[in-house]
């Protein structure tokens, strides 16, 4: 669904406002994440003491009146090797191993390249948008 303009203002209006916008959006999200970052770093301080207090207590659950503090290990994987990886992964049919998703820009580089090779069930959406650059003067 397309905004309406009540009344339509010259270009060089419209790009004006547009950049201004813009601009207070950024504002908006440098407050929120210098804001969010200091909650975090307080937050991350009592996670610490509360880890410590668990590991003393030798406790994976400690009860309290303000809520039930769990100590669980959380574990992260990566390589450093994705030609190995994508090998393991053919050779032992785990492809669930990946996520799913696909790189917007490879994939449009690769269709550009061989506009006849189509995978099945590919789906897109493609629609007109805007970008204003600043002028320079």
């Amino acid at each position: 669904m397309e905004a309406e303009v009540s009344e339509v203002l010259p270009p060089d209006v419209l790009a004006g406002i547009y950049i201004k916008i813009r601009d207070a959006e950024a504002k908006l999200t440098a407050d929120y994440e210098e804001k969010k970052e200091e909650l975090r770093s307080q937050r991350d301080v009592i996670s610490a003491q509360l880890l410590g207090i668990c590991a003393a207590n030798n406790a994976t659950s400690i009860k309290t009146t303000a809520g039930t503090i769990m100590r669980k290990v959380d574990t992260r994987y990566w390589t450093d090797d994705w030609e190995s990886m994508y090998a393991f992964i053919k050779e032992n049919d785990v492809y669930g191993l990946l996520e799913r998703r696909i790189h917007q820009t490879n994939l449009k580089q690769f269709l550009e390249e061989n506009p006849d090779k189509l995978p099945m069930g590919l789906q897109a959406d493609s629609k007109y948008t805007i970008s204003v650059r600043r002028s320079k003067a």
